[in-house]
């Protein structure tokens, strides 16, 4: 075991530390223009560093932000920038930091943490749970054509320089949070997520205005060659990078109009909803292909009770479970669940379970049966899965669509 202490970072020990946890991630250290531009990307009191001799060796960020759950939005830290040095990695850096944070999440009123996990087998134990997937499509242009009676609800245009950094902020917010596991985008998310990299990678945006004149949706993609020597006509690709929509006619125009785009053999998009009907819009549905589904967005309820009486349940009659969470004792118990409500109480549990795996029903992204049949959820009352599977279901499945 290594002697080290996690706390806040000095103000001098800010990019020193944001240096080490780049180097941990395998990305250059800043420059002084990166700096000088991201410097206050992230909160120094949402920042936790753990030191040894007064040199940084680990690192968690987070940063403040809505999240979207079934029937309302609840306070939750967006975490990120968690990495250790190579060279102090398996001594418990990473444990004492992400614990430390959660702890922080509580006080400061957060009972929900987020993450995109950089590896799969991490989080997991620390209480995060797989809340959503999301898939990876490939569109063969050349053979995509979309369905006469996809709607068209109004037209798209290309942005200029001058209007792409503000318009999609304009939509984002507009659109609002219409699905579980969507966040909001601070200030600081939309300077180094979406203006930084417009001009560095030649991105260009597109937005769809509806037949009232409302801009209702944007993509946000790149052109990319896929020449090769052996292949030098091979022609280009279009990877969509960030693609939101308010409603099916808003979708569907974009696709439209990206599948109009001359010179392009593919189109590559990343972190899609997995109930996106991609393929369904075109006459080819094969031309659509689904090269990848993946863990998307990580839930970590950090304040159990606060966090199940902050979303809404269906009708159906009440559930009892019961909650282990060892690395946040204050967690665990029973905790009855209904379409009234939520309460901790003393009788018989129907269901147990850690609390990861109540981060992957949290959402409605899982239901209960799957995961009891699994074993991440142990049945006491077998008549308690169908009623939690009731409970916890919601319309559309959760998707976040911000990458942070």
């Amino acid at each position: 075991m290594t002697d080290f202490t996690v706390r806040h970072p000095e103000e001098h020990e800010r990019r020193p530390t944001q240096n080490m946890v780049a180097r941990a991630l395998h990305y250059r250290p800043f420059t002084d223009e990166q700096w000088a531009f991201g410097e206050h990307l992230l909160s120094a009191e949402r920042t936790f560093g753990a030191y040894e001799d007064g040199l940084p060796i680990g690192m968690t960020s987070s940063a403040a932000v809505d999240l979207a759950v079934p029937g309302g939005q609840v306070p939750a830290a967006a975490v990120a920038w968690v990495g250790v040095r190579a060279d102090r990695t398996r001594r418990g850096v990473v444990s004492e930091l992400l614990t430390t944070q959660l702890r922080d999440c509580r006080e400061r009123g957060e009972p929900v943490a987020a993450l995109h996990a950089s590896e799969a087998t991490i989080y997991g134990r620390f209480g995060y749970g797989v809340s959503c997937q999301a898939k990876y499509v490939v569109v063969d242009r050349t053979r995509a054509r979309m369905r006469a009676d996809v709607p068209s609800t109004g037209s798209v245009r290309l942005l200029s320089d001058a209007e792409a950094p503000t318009v999609p902020r304009e939509i984002y917010r507009a659109i609002d949070l219409h699905r579980p596991g969507m966040i909001t985008r601070d200030e600081p998310w939309w300077r180094w997520g979406h203006d930084r990299v417009l001009e560095r990678d030649g991105r260009l945006v597109a937005v769809h205005r509806d037949h009232h004149g409302v801009d209702d949706g944007f993509a946000v993609y790149r052109p990319v060659s896929l020449g090769t020597f052996e292949q030098p006509v091979a022609g280009g690709a279009l990877d969509v990078v960030d693609l939101h929509a308010a409603n099916p006619g808003a979708l569907a125009g974009l696709w439209r109009f990206l599948l109009s785009i001359d010179l392009v053999a593919k189109i590559r998009v990343k972190s899609r909803p997995v109930d996106e009907p991609i393929d369904l819009m075109l006459e080819d549905p094969r031309a659509a292909t689904v090269t990848g589904l993946h863990d998307h967005l990580w839930i970590r309820l950090a304040d159990v009770p606060q966090a199940l009486a902050s979303r809404t349940y269906a009708h159906a009659e009440p559930v009892v479970l019961e909650v282990r969470d060892p690395r946040l004792p204050e967690n665990e118990g029973r905790y009855r669940i209904g379409p009234d409500g939520v309460e901790r109480t003393s009788a018989d549990a129907g269901l147990t379970l850690d609390v990861d795996t109540l981060g992957m029903l949290y959402l409605g992204g899982w239901p209960a049966s799957a995961l009891a049949g699994i074993g991440r959820v142990h049945a006491v009352d077998p008549s308690a899965l169908t009623r939690a599977d009731a409970l916890f279901s919601w319309a559309r499945p959760p998707w976040c669509g911000t990458d942070f």
